[in-house]
């Protein structure tokens, strides 16, 4: 249980989400605010709902279906929680004109003439929603009613909300009306239609991914029992402003940039992280770290290539890690960026995507470069010629408050390098670790074995950060990690599954079922770890390899 305290600066609002089955599937109850100035809702299609008043409180005993106590409990909270549903049922029904309600007797309350009435003096303030189900002999019917979503308005916004969202199946009987007031148009939508690009309809991030979320369910039992059956408590979603190519906008917990937003940005009141990598601009991720990214946006590389500068302040001895592709455009940047004199150029491994800058960049910045050469030449780097290879657990001191230490962790490539910035615990992961995707293990230079052993190795680091070759600053490292190995493991159990259920197949034979839910596309990459699965299960005396791509169940557990 927690005793849930809303910022100071917060409103408290809650939110209905009124579901129905239509002619497509599940449809939800959507309004179009009206027009005002200054207002970032002006105009914006939204779910009915607004903030909590005062007088809510009074109506607490007229609900049937729930109390305080209980409602709140459920939902890991102390108390209060039925304040915020009272106000969503009131909300909903001064703007579109539906009320859940029933009688003494449990049975579904039928609209009545005075409702109209009622409805316009609860709009004006001129009664409150206790008064209302007095006189009309109404209970408010919270039988149906569950827990949707929590979500907390942006720090340094004008107007900040804390809202609760309920989901409830619409009233039957009951027609939805505008008030034309704070509703100027009312729609029932199926998510699909809402989202539709072509229907040009304004929504707020929050509106944007309540739709995408209905989306996966096809009829409203279905919504309804899926948000009955979340855990406790509902956690509380927080957008964060910040900026990208275009202009302000927001990033939410699972987009990539998140946590980096969250990090460059702590108090959330600047607005000026980036949520968008940009190729050759500079990006100070600490005292210690820069980052630019290169031009080489693709399938493989993501939004580019990261490189690194690292190193102390108050020292002139900087590394760069990773410059990337031999790219003219890039260098430049990098000459641009780096904050002071760059000593070193550390290569992750030689995967052509991050090696063939070295050459350059140490010639332009006079630096030693470093890096370990790799066991097989195919698809390598043949310009990457280090002046020395670090040893697994050198440190390399770049001044009094900055050192890297090498982790040797072959798997994707034999000479991946990790490298580790110990005084923030933050790891540059090259391609050990990416963001958003799984990296491809092509053997021979790729090793599953190894790759599998070496993600389990970092969990025994003391890590904050994880800085990786394409992508944002991720956190909680450990978790992620444990998710990466998770993963690979799940992928190995469908590639047992598939063999011993064959007995032996062939490598295209196997690939449709164990990458069934990998685009087709991705299938030629896919195809190589594939191969080296079932190498790892040939070392592991699961599998052997029959030749000619064709592989036999070897048994085991």
């Amino acid at each position: 249980m927690t005793d849930y305290q809303a910022p100071a600066d917060a409103r408290l609002a809650a939110s209905l989400l009124l579901v129905r089955d239509g002619a497509d599937g599940l449809e939800v109850l959507m309004l179009r605010r009206a027009e005002r100035d200054n207002d970032v809702r002006s105009g914006a299609v939204v779910f009915p709902g607004g903030v909590l008043e005062p007088a809510d409180r009074e109506a607490h005993r007229f609900v049937v279906g729930a109390t305080d106590a209980a409602l709140s409990a459920r939902y890991g909270l102390r108390a209060g929680l039925l304040d915020y549903a009272v106000a969503a049922v009131r909300e909903c029904f001064e703007e579109v004109g539906l009320l859940l309600a029933c009688d003494d007797f449990g049975r579904a309350a039928e609209p009545q003439p005075g409702w109209a009435d009622w409805r316009q003096r609860l709009q004006r303030g001129d009664a409150t929603l206790a008064q209302f189900c007095q006189a009309l002999g109404l209970r408010l019917d919270l039988r149906h009613v569950v827990c949707w979503s929590h979500w907390l308005t942006p720090p340094g916004t004008a107007k900040r909300f804390d809202t609760r969202f309920f989901m409830a199946p619409a009233p039957a009987g009951q027609v939805a009306e505008a008030d034309l007031g704070e509703a100027l148009e009312l729609m029932w939508l199926t998510p699909a239609q809402a989202l539709d690009p072509a229907r040009e309809l304004k929504l707020l991030p929050v509106t944007r991914r309540t739709l995408r979320d209905l989306a996966v369910f096809a009829s409203a039992a279905e919504a309804l029992a899926a948000a009955a059956t979340q855990g406790s408590p509902i956690p509380r979603t927080m957008p964060r402003r910040c900026l990208n190519r275009k202009g302000p906008t927001v990033v939410l917990p699972d987009d990539l940039a998140y946590a980096e937003v969250c990090k460059l940005d702590p108090d959330g009141l600047a607005h000026d992280a980036w949520c968008e990598l940009v190729a050759g601009r500079a990006v100070r991720l600490s005292d210690r770290v820069v980052r630019v990214t290169a031009p080489n946006p693709g399938m493989m590389t993501g939004p580019g290539t990261n490189s690194y500068f690292v190193g102390d302040p108050r020292s002139d001895a900087w590394a760069l890690i990773d410059p990337g592709p031999a790219d003219e455009q890039h260098l430049a940047a990098l000459k641009a960026a780096a904050p002071g004199r760059v000593r070193w150029v550390l290569a992750t491994h030689t995967h052509v995507d991050h090696s063939p800058g070295c050459v350059a960049a140490a010639a332009a910045f006079g630096a030693e470069v470093l890096g370990r050469r790799p066991a097989f030449a195919q698809g390598q780097d043949a310009s990457f010629a280090p002046v020395r290879e670090p040893q697994h657990g050198e440190r390399l001191t770049l001044g009094p408050g900055a050192t890297l230490r090498a982790i040797h962790t072959p798997g994707h490539a034999s000479n991946h390098l990790c490298w580790l910035l110990e005084q923030e615990k933050l790891l540059f992961t090259g391609d050990h670790v990416m963001q958003g995707s799984t990296v491809v293990i092509n053997p021979p230079d790729g090793d599953m074995s190894a790759y599998l052993r070496n993600l389990q190795a970092l969990l025994d680091e003391d890590l904050d950060w994880l800085a990786p070759g394409h992508g944002f600053l991720v956190a909680q490292p450990h978790a992620v990690l444990r998710a990466l190995i998770a993963h690979r493991l799940r992928r190995e159990a469908k590639v047992v599954d598939a063999l011993r259920l064959r007995g032996t197949a062939t490598l295209d034979e196997l690939l449709p079922e164990v990458y069934a839910d990998t685009p087709p596309r991705l299938h030629p990459v896919a195809r190589r770890s594939l191969l080296a699965h079932l190498l790892k299960l040939r070392d592991d005396g699961r599998a052997a390899d029959e030749g000619g791509d064709c592989w036999r169940w070897q048994g085991g557990a």
